[in-house]
């Protein structure tokens, strides 16, 4: 092998092959540059428009928020404040419901069972998986920093402890899977409680001592008899909340049930396929209101938000710890994932979901951020709808990979400092609003992951069926407004650009 000058002649034509791809890269990113016109750049503010007033309304909430931290402003004073933000969580919950259930049995009755049933395995798979590694992050984070590492003369105990045994959590989870009452599954969760009771237990003796007693004294004897037991019992309970994963489990129950009826299911199936597409154009109406009640719930939340210094080193250690553990999952492994799965860009996907992503940020719900990531996913990342009304419903109930990083993390800071039982209402708002923001991405990015995994199946059925759904939703142009609808007749050239 020949050598010029100290250099290997294959490194060297290799260093300009990339060289010349670097500089033909960046004239065709000059010559598009220049061929922007006003027009293209006002086809891309009105096609963003929501993504960009609720990036502002999130930077302005923030601002606004901490300038008026110097107000002092009291509890009646805050919540007043933060009542336009109050209204829109309010819009957001309203449509979760008819959402889910609409969404699931469209979703599944456009499956055949063999379809959805690889579909449901391959989600089931990303979200253990997902949710195991968030677990993982979380113990080597807080073993790494150890934020409970100090004294704890700055803790106190706040609330009431509520004893709950593991076998009571598991059953009250299947229970709460067949719900006896749909209706009150919309506003009802069965959980188990505890209360006292007491029982009389028996105490063996001697007959012939016993009959003695009885004849001396009855009332002594009935004492020596029996005697009262006190016992902490389970009894049937309820909590106010919609019961998610009952109506799940019916809504996929039913959904097969319409597919495998074929025609005579047709008229259920139009049904639900109307009622999904009313309620996504609510949700296009509502999302002209979500950037200002964005900025009012950011807003109301770090002015009642508590100060760090008030917080204390360790529970403020603890907060940061949290925050480090959500980003690298959030920022690092979601994204390998899909790439890994997929091979696409997971920052082109991510970039679709900005605004799922900030509505999860300000409205700290991932249930109340449902309709919006609907809306990400179908309208900008395009993902199919068979994917997302199957994926993203269950994934909002069971997946929540932010919330397995913050309690694994959080029972070893407990166990730092020394078994001290703590309720951390103190710990600031931030916390819990990236952990939902984790919640939504890993939820939208397991919709990506199976839909590629399911495109096989996908394809199948839509040659059986005789027509795609890209070519339903073009006729449909589903969830658009009026003025989006104008717009999206322009021609395809100046949305290229850009």
């Amino acid at each position: 092998m020949s050598k010029g000058n100290g250099e290997d002649p294959k490194t060297g034509s290799r260093m300009e092959r990339i060289q010349q791809g670097v500089r033909k890269r960046t004239l065709l990113a000059k010559k598009k540059v220049q061929s922007i016109t006003k027009d293209d750049v006002k086809s891309y503010l009105l096609r963003n428009a929501f993504v960009l007033f609720t990036v502002v309304a999130v930077i302005l909430g923030v601002i606004l928020g901490f300038s008026l931290r110097s107000y002092k402003m009291s509890y009646r004073e805050v919540k007043y404040f933060s009542f336009p933000g109050e209204l829109l969580m309010r819009m957001l919950q309203m449509l979760v419901l008819p959402l889910i259930v609409s969404s699931l049995v469209t979703g599944i009755a456009a499956l055949d069972s063999k379809a959805s049933g690889k579909m449901g395995v391959r989600a089931v798979v990303y979200y253990m998986s997902t949710t195991i590694i968030a677990v993982l992050i979380g113990i080597i984070i807080v073993v790494i920093i150890h934020p409970g590492k100090g004294t704890k003369e700055n803790m106190h105990r706040e609330g009431k402890i509520v004893q709950v045994t593991a076998a009571d959590a598991f059953l009250d989870l299947i229970r709460n899977m067949f719900p006896p009452n749909l209706v009150e599954a919309c506003f009802k969760q069965f959980k188990t409680n505890y209360e006292k009771r007491m029982f009389k237990v028996a105490i063996p003796s001697n007959d012939t001592s016993t009959v003695a007693s009885i004849i001396s004294n009855v009332s002594e004897a009935m004492e020596t008899l029996t005697r009262m037991k006190e016992e902490i019992v389970p009894v049937p309970g309820s909590v106010n909340g919609v019961n998610a994963l009952g109506l799940v489990v019916f809504s996929i129950s039913f959904g097969l049930v319409i597919g495998s009826m074929r025609e005579q299911g047709q008229a259920l199936k139009d049904f639900f396929d109307s009622l999904n597409e009313a309620i996504m154009r609510l949700v296009a109406l509502i999302m002209w209101y979500a950037p200002l009640g964005i900025l009012f719930l950011i807003a109301g939340k770090i002015v009642e938000m508590e100060d760090m210094g008030v917080i204390g080193g360790q529970l403020a250690m603890y907060t940061v710890t949290v925050i480090i553990g959500l980003l690298i999952h959030a920022v690092i492994v979601l994204p390998l994932l899909y790439f890994l799965i997929t091979r696409k860009n997971p920052w082109v996907f991510i970039g679709g979901l900005i605004q799922a992503l900030v509505t999860a940020l300000g409205t700290s719900s991932s249930s109340a951020t449902l309709p919006v990531t609907f809306k990400c996913l179908e309208e900008i990342n395009g993902v199919d709808k068979r994917v997302t009304r199957f994926v993203l419903p269950v994934g909002a109930t069971i997946n929540m990979d932010g919330t397995a990083l913050y309690e694994a993390l959080a029972a070893i800071f407990i166990a730092q400092v020394n078994n001290f039982d703590l309720n951390f209402g103190q710990i600031i708002t931030i916390r819990d609003r990236l952990r939902t923001t984790t919640n939504v991405l890993g939820d939208s990015i397991g919709a990506g992951i199976v839909e590629h995994l399911s495109r096989h199946e996908l394809k199948n059925k839509d040659a059986e069926m005789g027509n795609s759904v890209i070519e339903e939703n073009e006729m449909k142009k589903p969830y658009q407004l009026i003025s989006q609808e104008n717009e999206s007749d322009k021609p395809l050239d100046s949305e290229t650009k850009m």
